[in-house]
């Protein structure tokens, strides 16, 4: 064991280890004769005693509840029966060598990413496994893209409850991405959440799990919007404007979620929140950041002076200046700067250090 055992006797850390009741205290001589459930259950006492954080929301419910019966129905133990539990314990433990999960499911668990999705659900669907564990840290885990598609097309009851155990910045970055009427159907739904029952939370949490397990792996992990979006932002301006001119004359609606996809310099006063300014500053280099500020012209003057109003007066001012000393700056360049404090922002975003706003809403 590499937890230090709690002390034993009437120390504060396990009042309970005591000599059995009838006994004089220290008499004991001979180990009480315990049943492994038992001694399950002394081994659990002890490391909750110590402070040792236990994760058995896993097994089966019946165990847990007959651990809980189990502990309900024992009082003292003496300390020649805890020696002797322990010693039994950590013997048992120094002689394992490996260990493999029990049961299918925790092997297909210690399998993932190593055998395929599409696998994996074909294992259970024959074996008729449904999901076991806690559902809700599984989809914590997925590519949120994945939930995109529950929070459209489930109800508006269902995706509040996703939301609501989700991570608030995870959460806020999905309900962007939705409609404006959706989204505003989906949060007041979460304003309804707080009557609903556990289990029922569990209910939904599984079925979500396993039907998002049972999709088909995708060849791409960004949908189309995504992809084309991504391309755009590091297209050149005028490549860019002339694109999605004629994404419009072929599919509108498909222009439009491109439109909103797309992140450039112009962006940045309605997506991003001015105190997080200094962060992206800090992952500029200071040459960079003076190029694409002095180049930036018409359309991303407002990001000029909204950068330069989340600084400080003094840093502020020491950039006017450069910029001023810096002189004409080429497009080209001041293209390939602009793009540079762009993918600084987008690399900080992945990273969860920053959230884009949402911007406008269209809805």
């Amino acid at each position: 064991m590499t937890t230090a055992l709690p002390a034993i006797g009437n120390g504060p850390h396990f009042p309970e280890v005591l000599d059995a009741p009838g006994s004089a205290l220290g008499g004991a001589t001979v180990p009480r004769r315990l049943s492994r459930k038992q001694k399950a259950a002394i081994i659990v006492r002890l490391l909750l005693a110590e402070g040792v954080k236990l994760s058995l929301a896993d097994l089966p419910e019946p165990l847990q509840a007959e651990l809980a019966q189990q502990m309900a129905t024992m009082r003292f133990v003496d300390r020649i029966t805890l020696k002797s539990v322990i010693d039994e314990f950590v013997a048992e433990i120094e002689d394992v060598g490996l260990s493999f999960p029990g049961g299918l499911e925790g092997a297909l668990t210690v399998l993932d990413g190593t055998i395929s999705p599409t696998t994996a659900t074909s294992i259970r669907k024959a074996q008729g496994i449904t999901f076991r564990g806690d559902p809700w840290s599984t989809i914590a885990g997925l590519d949120p893209a994945r939930l995109l598609a529950v929070l459209e097309e489930e109800s508006v009851e269902i995706a509040a409850v996703l939301l609501s155990k989700l991570k608030v910045s995870v959460a806020a970055d999905l309900i962007s991405r939705l409609p404006g009427p959706r989204a505003r159907r989906v949060a007041y739904a979460v304003s309804l959440t707080g009557s609903i029952a556990p289990e029922v939370v569990d209910r939904i949490g599984r079925s979500l799990a396993e039907q998002l397990d049972a999709q088909p792996a995708r060849a791409f992990v960004e949908g189309p919007v995504e992809r084309v979006g991504a391309i755009l932002n590091f297209a050149p301006g005028a490549t860019r404007d002339e694109v999605l001119q004629g994404l419009d004359e072929e599919d509108a609606a498909f222009a439009e979620e491109v439109r909103k996809a797309i992140f450039t310099f112009a962006n940045i006063p309605e997506r991003i929140d001015p105190r997080d300014v200094p962060k992206i500053t800090r992952e500029v280099d200071q040459a960079v950041l003076i190029t694409a500020l002095a180049g930036a012209t018409g359309t991303v003057d407002a990001t000029i002076e909204f950068i330069l109003g989340a600084m400080s007066k003094r840093m502020a001012d020491q950039l006017r200046e450069e910029m001023e000393n810096l002189g004409k700056v080429k497009p080209r360049e001041a293209e390939e700067a602009m793009n540079a404090v762009v993918n600084a922002i987008r690399e900080l975003e992945a990273a969860g250090e920053i959230l884009l706003l949402a911007g406008e809403d269209d809805g």
